[in-house]
């Protein structure tokens, strides 16, 4: 995910925390999330352009949803500032320049690995994106394990 679409989110956040529907504008969104103007009124274009957010032109112009934030998906945010989610160039829809792509033995499982995250990141609304995470359990695998399993050990983590 590029920083662009991490931005994206982050801007989606702050229109959607609102409990009144109201238009911010890219400066004060800029300045809400720390992210320099620039950045801040490219994504907001792109997120229009997209449908996911209105533009309100005037004085008293801005941006807001286009939809109820529980009605747009990670999955939509991160489609409309790249394009199709896929984890390999093969499983893009433009054509892949890969030399092996019709014999690659893996093919077959990236796409199911792709078909998962694409499900995942479905079942994720802006709403969500807004609420703090409330206590949970993460568990977390530490990397050196795998390489040597005396070294490390699974650790599991409660958020607040």
């Amino acid at each position: 995910m590029t920083k662009q679409t991490d931005y994206g989110i982050v801007l989606l956040t702050h229109v959607a925390k609102d409990s009144v529907p109201s238009i911010h504008t890219a400066r004060d969104l800029a300045t809400e999330a720390n992210i320099p103007l620039p950045m801040v009124s490219k994504v907001l274009k792109a997120l229009a352009r997209s449908g996911l957010l209105v533009s309100h032109r005037g004085v008293k112009g801005g941006f807001t949803l286009a939809r109820r934030p529980e009605e747009i998906t990670v999955s939509e945010i991160i489609h409309a500032l790249e394009g199709p989610i896929a984890l390999t160039e093969c499983l893009g829809e433009a054509p892949s320049d890969c030399q092996i792509e019709l014999l690659c033995p893996t093919r077959t499982n990236w796409w199911k690995i792709n078909e998962a995250v694409r499900n995942a990141l479905a079942a994720i609304t802006l709403a969500d994106m807004v609420q703090p995470m409330t206590a949970s359990f993460v568990s977390f695998s530490n990397p050196v394990r795998d390489l040597a399993p005396e070294v490390g050990t699974d650790r599991t983590v409660l958020l607040k």
